[in-house]
């Protein structure tokens, strides 16, 4: 096989070479329990034993602080108040990316354009010109929410489903 055949395949190949590039630098960018947990010790080191263990999965339970929370699960992407028969609470929602795959192919059938392919009198119908694109874009979606009551948790639920359960 000759160098232009690699060299072909290499660079088809070249945005699934980027792929593991970018996942390594965005698991590096602190987001997780551990560099949560490295960044805020004295909050750490006041939760329980059991709050601690639950943290650490990325995990919450009722009765956890808004600290524990935010150390399990990180920094909400919003925050509301309200209130309801129980009473005041606290609502933190956080969402996800989404990734939406698109491909599309776009021609046009016509009389065309060029010598021979319209112009003057060689007029014939045909693709006048066609393009096929793909990508991928990331939307926002919600993912979960937390209610506290008195800065505790007393309820919340992950994905589109309401679900509450003793660890999640």
């Amino acid at each position: 096989m000759n160098k232009s055949y690699f060299r072909v395949i290499l660079v088809s190949m070249k945005p699934l070479l980027i792929l593991p590039v970018m996942a390594l630098f965005l698991a590096s960018c602190g987001h997780t329990v551990t560099s949560r947990i490295d960044k805020n010790p004295e909050i750490y080191q006041q939760l329980s034993s059991k709050h601690q263990a639950l943290v650490e999965q990325g995990r919450i339970t009722r009765g956890m602080s808004k600290d524990a929370v935010f150390l399990a699960w990180g920094k909400p992407a919003s925050t509301s108040k309200g209130e309801n028969k129980k009473g005041l609470f606290e609502r933190w929602d956080y969402t996800t990316l989404e990734p939406i795959y698109t491909n599309s192919f776009h021609g046009v059938y016509g009389r065309g354009f060029g010598r021979g392919l319209g112009y003057g009198r060689h007029r014939r119908g045909g693709f006048g010109y066609s393009t096929f694109s793909s990508g991928v874009h990331y939307i926002p979606r919600h993912s979960s929410s937390v209610d506290f009551r008195k800065g505790r948790v007393t309820d919340w639920y992950r994905g589109r489903s309401r679900r509450t359960g003793l660890y999640h």
